[in-house]
C-alpha cells in the first residue's frame, strides 16, 4: 500500500488565483482589508450560525456587500489551504510509506485486550453477587432491628401499664389527710392543742406522700403517651387503650383531689409536687381551672356577686375601682403563694399561667356576669374611670410575673387579648370626639360674635376654642394608648376655628349675604368687633405655642421618647402659627372697612368742580372743610377703648399705615378722574370759543386778554393742592411720612404748580 513513486506538489486549477498582495493606501490601511463589521473569528466560534449571523448583519450591510466580502474571504482561504499543501507535501507523502504491517499489529494487540475484558466481566459479576448478597443482609438485620425495637416497645409499654396501675392501686391505700380512726377520735373528743398540731403534720405528710407518688405516676403516665404515640396502630397498643384510658382518668381524678387538698391547706410540697405531675402529663389547663373555680372565684364572688343569671348583688353599681382594690388585696393573702411556686426558676413550672387563665379569667367572668355596664363606652367618664382601673390591676398582675419574658407571655394570653378587646376605646374617642367638637361648633354656628372675658380672651367662641383644646389633655378624658387621635383631634379644633374666622373674613370681603348664611356674623360684625378677634388671635396663638405644649408634655412625657415629643412640638406650634398668620388678614378687613368710611368724606371732592366749573368764584385761600374728615375714622377708632386696651402698638402700626396707604390711593384715584375730566371740559370750550370768535370776526387782543385769567382747572387744581397740603398735615398727626406714599405723589405731580412739583413739603 505504499506510495512508491513521488508525486508532485498539488495544484489547484479550479481555483482562482490568489489575490494580489496587499499594498497600502495613503493612510497606511491595506488595499484589499475587510471592512470593519466583517469579523473573521466570527466563523471560528463553536456556537456559530450562518442564519443568525445574516440576520444580524443585513440590518446594515446590503446583500451584494456581504456576498462580494463572503466570496473574496473564500478565495483567500482556499489560496491558505493550496499554499499549506504545497508547503507540507513531501510529509504527507512521507506519512503514507511508513504506514507498513498495520494489520498485523492490530492482530497481535487484539488477543490480550480480549482476555483483560474477559477477566474484567468475570471480577464484576463476583462483586455484583456480593454486593446483593450484602444488601440483602444489611435489610434483614435492619428488619429485624425494626422488629426488635417494636417488641421492646411493647414489652415497655406493657410494663409500664402494669407498673401505673400498680401505682394507682397503691395511691388507694394511702390514706387521705388523717382518715383514720384515731384522728377522728382526736378530732371529736376536742383533744389539747399538741394533738392539734400533730394531726395537723399527719396530714402534711400524707398529703406529701400522696402528691409524690401522683408525680411518679404522671411521670410513667407520660412514659406511656410516647409510647402509645408511636405504636398506636398496633394491635397489642389498641388492645390496652382501655387499660390506658382507665389509668389517665383516675390519674386526672385524684391529682385534682390531692391538688384541691393542698390549695385548701396551702402545703407548699404537696401543691408543688401536684404541678410537676401536670407538667409532666402536659395538663396545665386543668390545673389552672382547678385553681380558678377553687380559690379564685370564691374571692372574687365576695367582691363582684353574680349569679348564673348575672344579677348583680352588690350595691356598688358598674365602677370597678374599689373592686379592683379589695381583689388586688385578696390575691396578695390567698394566692402569692401558688404563684411563687409556679414562678420557682428552674423548676420547669412556667409552663403554667395562673395569672391569665385563672385570675384574670374569673375577674372578666365575674364582671361580664356581675357589672356588663362597665364596659360600656355609652357614659364616657365612667367607662375611663373603670378602663385605668383595668390597666392598673393588670399591671398589679405583671408585677408578680419573675421576669420581662413572662410578662410578655402574658399579655400574649388568650385571655388578656379578651380582657383588653372588651373595652371598646374607638367608641369611646369617637363620643368624646363628638362631644368636644360638637361644643366648638356650636359656638361658631352663631349669628354674632359673643363678648366674653375669660383667660384673656374677649370672645365666647375663642374661649370655648381654649378649654375644648384643654379638655383634649384632661386626665379624665386622655386615653395614652390612643394619644395620637387626641393630637389629631387638637390640631383639628385649632383648624375648624382657623376656617371659621377665615371663611368669615372672606365673606365679609365679598359681600356674601344670605338670610342662613353660616357667615352671617362676620357681616353683622363692626370692625370694633374685629379688635376683639385680632386679642383673641394673639393670646391663642402664644397660649397654644406656650404654656399648652407644656402641658400636653406634662400628659404623655412618660410614655413616650424625645424624638416623638418634637414631633408632638413642631405640630402644635404650627396650628398655633396658622392662627397667628389670620392676623393680617383681619387687620386688612378693618383697613377695608375704614376706608370705605372714609371715602363717604372723599365724595365731596365732586363739590369742588360745581364750585369753580362755569363761575366766577376767584382762586382759593384755604384747603376743604371735607379735608379734616377724611382721617377722622381712622384717628375715632385708634382712640377708642377697645383699640386702646386690646391692640398693641406694632399693631396700630399697621393698621394706621395699611389704611393711610389705601386711603390716599382712594384720594388719588378721585382727583385724577376730576382733574382729568376738567381738563378734557376745558379744553372742548376752548375750542367751541375759537371757533365761535373765528366766525365773529372778534380781535386777537380779547383772545390775548383771556389766555392771561385764571381757568376753571387750575382753580380746581389749586383748591386740591391746598386739601392735600392738609390731608399730608393730618397724617403727620398720625406719624405717617406722606412722602412715602407712591399714591400721595402722584397726587402732589398732578395738582401741585410747576415751581413745587421738586420737593413735597407743606
Amino acid at each position: 500500500m505504499a506510495i512508491q513513486q513521488q508525486q508532485p506538489p498539488a495544484t489547484s486549477p479550479q481555483l482562482s488565483p490568489p489575490p494580489r498582495t496587499a499594498t497600502a493606501d495613503l493612510f497606511g490601511d491595506p488595499i484589499d482589508s475587510h471592512p470593519l463589521w466583517f469579523k473573521q473569528s466570527s466563523f471560528l466560534s463553536p456556537n456559530f450560525d450562518s442564519e443568525s449571523y445574516i440576520s444580524d448583519l443585513r440590518t446594515f450591510v446590503p446583500f451584494e456587500t456581504l456576498r462580494s466580502e463572503l466570496q473574496s474571504h473564500l478565495s483567500s482561504l482556499k489560496h491558505e489551504l493550496v499554499e499549506l499543501i504545497n508547503r507540507d507535501y513531501t510529509d504527507f507523502v512521507n506519512l503514507s510509506t511508513k504506514l507498513v504491517d498495520v494489520d498485523a499489529a492490530v492482530l497481535r494487540m487484539r488477543a490480550p485486550l480480549i482476555e483483560i475484558r474477559d477477566k474484567i466481566v468475570a471480577f464484576r459479576g463476583a462483586v455484583e453477587g456480593s454486593l446483593v448478597s450484602l444488601q440483602g443482609g444489611l435489610r434483614q438485620r435492619a428488619e429485624a432491628s425494626a422488629a426488635r425495637e417494636i417488641l421492646e416497645l411493647l414489652i415497655d409499654t406493657s410494663h409500664v401499664v402494669s407498673k401505673v396501675e400498680k401505682l394507682i392501686k397503691e395511691l388507694h391505700n394511702v390514706p387521705v389527710d388523717g382518715s383514720n380512726g384515731d384522728l377522728h377520735t382526736a378530732e371529736k373528743g376536742h383533744l389539747s392543742n399538741g394533738v392539734s398540731i400533730q394531726h395537723a403534720e399527719i396530714g402534711a405528710n400524707l398529703r406529701e406522700t400522696q402528691s409524690m407518688l401522683l408525680e411518679r405516676i404522671a411521670s410513667e403516665m407520660n412514659r406511656l403517651k410516647f409510647y402509645f404515640a408511636h405504636a398506636k396502630n398496633l394491635p397489642f397498643i389498641e388492645n390496652m387503650e382501655k387499660r390506658i384510658q382507665n389509668a389517665s382518668s383516675l390519674l386526672d381524678t385524684s391529682l385534682g383531689h390531692c391538688f384541691i387538698d393542698g390549695l385548701v391547706h396551702k402545703d407548699e410540697n404537696a401543691v408543688y409536687n401536684c404541678l410537676r405531675a401536670y407538667a409532666a402529663v402536659d395538663n396545665t389547663r386543668n390545673a389552672e381551672e382547678i385553681f380558678r373555680s377553687t380559690i379564685v372565684a370564691p374571692l372574687v364572688q365576695k367582691v363582684i356577686p353574680y349569679t348564673s343569671s348575672g344579677v348583680v348583688g352588690g350595691p356598688t353599681g358598674d365602677e370597678l375601682e374599689e373592686d379592683y382594690k379589695q381583689i388586688k388585696q385578696l390575691i396578695a393573702e390567698n394566692c402569692t403563694f401558688l404563684l411563687e411556686i409556679s414562678s420557682t426558676e428552674n423548676s420547669g413550672l412556667h409552663v403554667f399561667s395562673f395569672l391569665a387563665n385563672s385570675i384574670l379569667k374569673e375577674v372578666l367572668y365575674a364582671i361580664q356576669q356581675g357589672k356588663p355596664g362597665a364596659f360600656s363606652p355609652g357614659r364616657p367618664t365612667e367607662f375611663l374611670k373603670n378602663y385605668k382601673a383595668s390597666l392598673g390591676f393588670l399591671a398589679d398582675l405583671e408585677g408578680y410575673c419573675p421576669s420581662r419574658s413572662a410578662v410578655s407571655s402574658f399579655r400574649a394570653e388568650a385571655v388578656y387579648v379578651d380582657f383588653m378587646k372588651q373595652w371598646n376605646i374607638g367608641v369611646y374617642f369617637l363620643l368624646r370626639f363628638q362631644e368636644i367638637a360638637g361644643s366648638l361648633d356650636s359656638a361658631l354656628v352663631g349669628s354674632s360674635l359673643t363678648p366674653i372675658q375669660r383667660s384673656g380672651l374677649t370672645l365666647k367662641q375663642s374661649v370655648t376654642l381654649l378649654e375644648c383644646l384643654r379638655s383634649c389633655w384632661k386626665e379624665d378624658v386622655l386615653v395614652i394608648s390612643i394619644s395620637d387621635k387626641f393630637l389629631r383631634l387638637t390640631l383639628q379644633l385649632i383648624s375648624r376655628y382657623a376656617n371659621w374666622l377665615s371663611a368669615g373674613l372672606s365673606a365679609r370681603r365679598t359681600r356674601n349675604s344670605g338670610s342662613n348664611s353660616p357667615y352671617e356674623w362676620a357681616l353683622a360684625a363692626s370692625h370694633e368687633d374685629l379688635v376683639y378677634i385680632i386679642n383673641d388671635l394673639d393670646n391663642l396663638a402664644a397660649e397654644v405655642c406656650g404654656n399648652y405644649i407644656g402641658h400636653v408634655f406634662d400628659a404623655i412625657k412618660t410614655y413616650t421618647t424625645e424624638d416623638v415629643l418634637d414631633l408632638v412640638k413642631n405640630s402644635i406650634s404650627q396650628g398655633g402659627k396658622s392662627l397667628k398668620d389670620l392676623v393680617p388678614s383681619v387687620i386688612d378687613s378693618i383697613i377695608d372697612t375704614l376706608v370705605d368710611k372714609s371715602n363717604e368724606e372723599l365724595k365731596q371732592l365732586h363739590g369742588i368742580v360745581a364750585a369753580y366749573r362755569m363761575t366766577k368764584k376767584p382762586p382759593p385761600v384755604r384747603h376743604s372743610h371735607y379735608v379734616s374728615g377724611v382721617l377722622r375714622p381712622l384717628k375715632v377708632f385708634l382712640d377708642g377703648e377697645r383699640a386702646t386696651t386690646y391692640l398693641t402698638e406694632d399693631v396700630k402700626g399697621k393698621l394706621v399705615q395699611g389704611a393711610a396707604f389705601k386711603i390716599t390711593g382712594r384720594y388719588h384715584e378721585m382727583a385724577a378722574d376730576i382733574v382729568n375730566t376738567a381738563r378734557k371740559t376745558e379744553t372742548s370750550l376752548q375750542r367751541i370759543r375759537l371757533g365761535a370768535q373765528r366766525r365773529a370776526g372778534a380781535s386777537s387782543d380779547v383772545s390775548d386778554v383771556s389766555d392771561h385769567n385764571v381757568s376753571d382747572t387750575e382753580k380746581i387744581c389749586m383748591q386740591l393742592f391746598l386739601d392735600i397740603q392738609e390731608y399730608g398735615r393730618n397724617l403727620a398727626t398720625l406719624e405717617v411720612e406722606a412722602a412715602k406714599i407712591p399714591a400721595y405723589c402722584s397726587l402732589w405731580q398732578l395738582v401741585a404748580p410747576q415751581n413745587r412739583q421738586a420737593e413735597i413739603s407743606f
